[in-house]
């Protein structure tokens, strides 16, 4: 392989990876959790998602299916995002005018910027998410969120000091800079041999 087609290799390669390290949203997949009490309740699914300290949670997007049991109604369903002390977060109802029992899907985009509803986790990086009823009907099961996702935009917190040892994309970079110095070596050193 020649030396310019391996550092170009190495170069786009580690450009690739250290861009895209960070920028994956955090998405979560829902299917199956059961809706049971009211905020609180100990039969609730509670998770707890490690975003990154004092990171901020920007939008969500989301695309799921969920079931209500009679006489639970759609709209009484909802998952509770906020940081790990419950002090900052939202309450979201996705079925919030459905004021009936049965299935349906819901997808959409929430921009919690503009809505003014954006917050930090805090210094534990902890994104607490719980899925409860707002009314409860039954002993026992109300609902189900049948499958689906939704997807968190986090931005790591604002005026952050860089810490002393570098983050993994650095890294990378740095370890192509000193494989391709490598490489380049051992050509000179052969090409040098060989005349």
């Amino acid at each position: 392989m020649k030396l310019a087609t391996f550092k170009k290799l190495l170069v786009s390669l580690s450009l690739f990876a250290s861009s895209s390290l960070f920028a994956a949203p955090i998405t979560f997949d829902v299917t199956g959790i059961q809706s049971h009490g009211l905020r609180g309740d100990a039969d609730n699914t509670v998770v707890l998602l490690d975003i990154g300290a004092n990171s901020l949670v920007t939008s969500i997007a989301y695309d799921f299916t969920l079931t209500a049991d009679s006489p639970s109604w759609l709209a009484d369903m909802v998952v509770a995002f906020e940081n790990s002390k419950q002090t900052e977060g939202v309450f979201f109802t996705p079925g919030i005018e459905e004021w009936f029992p049965g299935t349906l899907s819901y997808s959409g985009f929430a921009n919690l910027v503009d809505l003014g509803l954006a917050f930090e986790v805090g210094v534990d990086g902890i994104l607490r998410l719980e899925f409860f009823e707002d009314y409860d009907d039954l002993l026992g099961v109300d609902g189900q969120w049948d499958f689906g996702t939704i997807t968190f935009n986090v931005e790591p917190a604002a005026g952050e000091e860089p810490g002393e040892v570098p983050e993994p994309a650095t890294g990378l970079l740095l370890g192509a800079g000193l494989a391709l110095m490598g490489y380049a070596k051992r050509r000179r050193s052969g090409a040098r041999a060989a005349v």
